[in-house]
């Protein structure tokens, strides 16, 4: 066999040779619509590439994105790699000092910049972020303008690839701790790009239409654009604007066939759609991808309902990020409805080349969905350290890495996330699984989303607080809602209080900050009676 390395430009040529005249659509900040094709677009990655060699950026170095999803940054995906150099999308929505620690501790070296986050941009160096050079996508002003940086591109050669080399790294949302890196390889990623193309996985394929609405700036939204190049798959890219009524006329102008988010924009999408019935004409059967965090039964029955199948996936930073989804397997097809909604409300089975477990410490789980354990992983896509050696103690001896998420498996194995380690809550010496009170608390039909916290208690050591957003007009009191758990849970697993507010905080990844949750609560029982 010819040894042929795995190396990212393989899915260059292919999308400029075969999949040319591919559509790729661009909502712009003034909502107007930018096209192009994969033909273009891999063209100026070239072209990006050969700029970079000219203005000195050598192999392995960090070249930063601060960018929404569009063509241009399309181009930054494939033409910084090709240059042999490693993209870093840095992630708008953290704060300006954050985003100046990440670029500063990966040691970015240029900057490619939307005209629209020149703004935030001024902000991070006033933070101390550093960049040596500046290049900035739309009107730069008195800033170099990135149509110039392409046009200067010096007829150079580019580097020779090896699929060990570094070609993308993200971190990690600093929930726990600074902000830590993952490094993609070449290899890594072309693998992580055929495998979540399969039937089983993400099904993608030259006939969809695909708009992933999970950022660029996040785990490399999902490996989607590059899954979508090698596939030659139209691209619909939604800019910055991610309100419903925003993504609901884009996906049914551009008869999106597949979309990827996180439970809250769904959410919305599921709203928008119930407030105006029958005014959004989407592709039937429009499957939507739902990542970053668990999706309740619920809205996948009220996507049903609504013409649209949920997807449900899971994965993390340091799994680039695919490690496991939900499909009903054949031989559950003609269970009953409540089996077959039980099915695709969990995280669902590896795919292929990761190995994933579920650990306790007696060992692997036994697949009975009662007993829980850390989910571990390894793989050729998976992380084997972090930059700069951070935390080694989240590899197992055995090389698996811990994801710090708690879970069962079920007799066909299939794994059910529970909660996170560090969201458990302990009462009385018994654990209390936060997320699966959320999930079921997000089944009632007056609850928009709903987060569960461990608050401390001077004789049960923490106590649940369930804290949840109205859906807009509804009521409901907090002996409905403990009424509506009731029948679900151990009497000890029901939350002690119900607190309704506004909106319940996220992280950039759009997970519940449950951080800052447990401080407003804090106090919450300190006068309750011992």
């Amino acid at each position: 066999m010819m040894d042929v390395p795995l190396t990212l430009d393989l899915i260059i040529d292919r999308a400029e040779r075969w999949m040319g005249d591919g559509e790729i659509v661009s909502r712009r900040p003034d909502k107007s619509l930018a096209r192009t094709t994969y033909r273009a677009v891999m063209a100026r990655s070239r072209r990006l590439a050969r700029a970079l060699v000219g203005a000195g950026i050598s192999k392995g170095e960090r070249v930063a994105t601060l960018m929404w999803n569009h063509s241009e940054h399309l181009e930054a995906y494939f033409g910084i790699p090709l240059a042999g150099a490693v993209t870093h999308t840095l992630n708008l929505r953290l704060h300006p000092a954050e985003i100046a620690y990440i670029a500063n501790h990966a040691r970015d070296r240029l900057l490619i910049v939307d005209d629209v986050l020149v703004p935030l941009l001024d902000k991070v160096i006033a933070a101390g972020g550093a960049f040596e050079r500046v290049v900035v996508v739309g009107n730069a002003g008195e800033r170099e303008a990135y149509e110039a940086f392409l046009a200067g591109a010096p007829d150079v050669a580019l580097p020779g690839l090896a699929e060990s080399d570094p070609m993308a790294t993200c971190y990690t949302s600093g929930t726990t701790g600074q902000p830590k890196g993952v490094v993609y390889s070449h290899r890594s990623t072309m693998l992580h790009t055929l495998t979540a193309a399969l039937p089983d996985m993400l099904d993608l394929s030259r006939s969809d239409t695909l708009m992933p609405v999970v950022p660029m700036f996040h785990v490399n939204a999902w490996g989607l654009p590059y899954v979508a190049a090698m596939t030659g798959a139209k691209l619909v890219f939604p800019g910055p604007h991610l309100d419903p009524a925003s993504l609901l006329d884009l996906l049914a102008g551009e008869r999106v066939t597949c979309a990827a988010g996180v439970p809250t924009i769904w959410l919305g999408i599921r709203e928008a759609m119930d407030a105006a019935p029958g005014q959004w004409k989407l592709v039937p059967g429009l499957r939507m991808i739902v990542g970053g965090s668990a999706a309740p039964e619920q809205l996948i029955r009220d996507f049903d309902r609504l013409g649209m199948t949920l997807v449900h996936a899971w994965g993390m930073t340091e799994m680039s990020p695919l490690g496991l989804v939900s499909r009903v397997p054949p031989k559950l097809a003609d269970a009953d409805e409540a089996t077959r909604y039980r099915i695709r409300a969990k995280q669902g089975i590896p795919p292929l080349l990761v190995d994933l477990q579920v650990r306790n410490d007696a060992g692997e789980v036994p697949r009975d969905d009662k007993t829980s354990g850390e989910v571990v992983c390894r793989g050729p896509w998976i992380a084997g350290a972090y930059v700069g050696g951070a935390t080694p103690e989240r590899w197992t001896d055995d090389g698996f890495f811990r994801t710090g998420d708690v879970a069962r498996m079920d007799e066909h194995g299939y794994v059910q996330l529970t909660d996170r380690i560090a969201d458990l809550i302990k009462s009385g010496g018994e654990w209390i699984a936060s997320q699966e009170l959320e999930n079921a608390l997000m089944g009632h039909p007056a609850v928009r989303e709903a987060a569960v916290i461990g608050v401390a208690h001077p004789r049960w050591s923490e106590r649940p607080v369930a804290v949840y957003v109205l859906k807009p007009g509804a009521t409901a009191s907090a002996d409905e809602l403990r009424a509506f758990l009731a029948s679900r849970f151990p009497k000890f697993w029901l939350p002690d209080a119900f607190e309704a507010i506004d909106a319940i905080p996220r992280t950039s990844a759009g997970k519940f900050r449950k951080t800052e949750l447990r401080e407003r609560y804090r106090g919450y029982f300190a006068q309750a009676p011992k």
